[in-house]
């Protein structure tokens, strides 16, 4: 594995409550933070980074990733949480960092909203189901 790990979201939240270093990066798109809503980390005093991974509508990868994490403050040996979707892009996120000498980095198992189910709808798994904070931008 070329990253710490998965976590769940609830085990993500608890990281994130206990460790003053650990950072929340959403890597998902602008159109996703401002339509479908973002994780709000205010009640542990923390704010989420968001920082795109890859680009809407074309899915692009963001080739200045690392270097906007670097300019948001994050610090080699504090443990980061990416955050995206369903799971997915959040993996190559965290890969991306370890790479770079940052984290440990984990991935957050299901994403915001988690995959489809039966009928093609998201949301039954992942932060927002697991009753994390979250706000609509």
């Amino acid at each position: 594995m070329n990253y710490a790990g998965d976590i769940t979201p609830r085990q993500a939240w608890e990281l994130l409550a206990s460790r003053p270093d650990a950072v929340l990066i959403d890597v998902r798109t602008d159109a996703e933070w401002r339509f479908v809503g973002v994780p709000d980390a205010s009640s542990i005093g923390k704010e989420a980074l968001f920082i795109e991974w890859s680009s809407y509508p074309r899915g692009e990868r963001n080739p200045s990733f690392v270097e906007q994490l670097l300019g948001a403050g994050v610090e080699p040996g504090a443990p980061l949480v990416f955050l995206c979707r369903s799971g997915q892009r959040s993996i190559g996120a965290a890969v991306a960092a370890t790479s770079a000498g940052l984290g440990p980095a984990y991935n957050i198992l299901d994403g915001f909203e988690g995959g489809t189910d039966a009928e093609g709808h998201r949301g039954w798994e992942g932060w927002k189901a697991d009753d994390l904070p979250w706000r609509q931008n």
